[in-house]
């Protein structure tokens, strides 16, 4: 006679963060954005957004909120970068009530096993009535 066992079902699998780090699952969050679903509200917004698109790889996002003036050919995507957390260190302006905000953040990434930083203070500015990057000034 065989006894038969019972195992435990396995539990359902809960929706991933979203790499902006806000805590919301990624479909919810800035997978909206990237889909088209919704546009960016605040600089901040965007700048989450764009740094989950860099995270995720979605480099036709990237190009489709960088200002035409200031934007590349390609994003240049490094398939060897990680990026792991993002960091909001300030903003100015960049509310629904505004047409131009700055957001310093520090994006923190890995890649060949070492850990890395890059910190920068951005510029968005509304064109065409949508919130979009112009351009970065990093520093140390």
């Amino acid at each position: 006679m065989s006894r038969r066992i019972r195992r435990p079902r396995p539990a359902r699998p809960t929706p991933a963060t979203c790499p902006c780090g806000l805590p919301a699952a990624y479909d919810d969050c800035c997978g909206r954005l990237h889909r088209g679903q919704a546009q960016a509200t605040t600089a901040e917004q965007l700048m989450r957004s764009r740094y989950s698109a860099f995270a995720v790889g979605n480099e036709a996002y990237l190009l489709r909120s960088w200002h035409p003036t200031t934007r590349p050919p390609g994003a240049d995507l490094d398939p060897g970068l990680r990026w792991v957390r993002l960091e909001i260190l300030g903003t100015t302006e960049g509310s629904a009530f505004h047409t131009t905000g700055t957001v310093e953040f520090r994006a923190h990434y890995t890649q060949g096993g070492r850990t890395g930083s890059l910190h920068e203070n951005s510029r968005f500015v509304r064109h065409d009535g949508a919130w979009v990057y112009l351009d970065g000034l990093t520093q140390d």
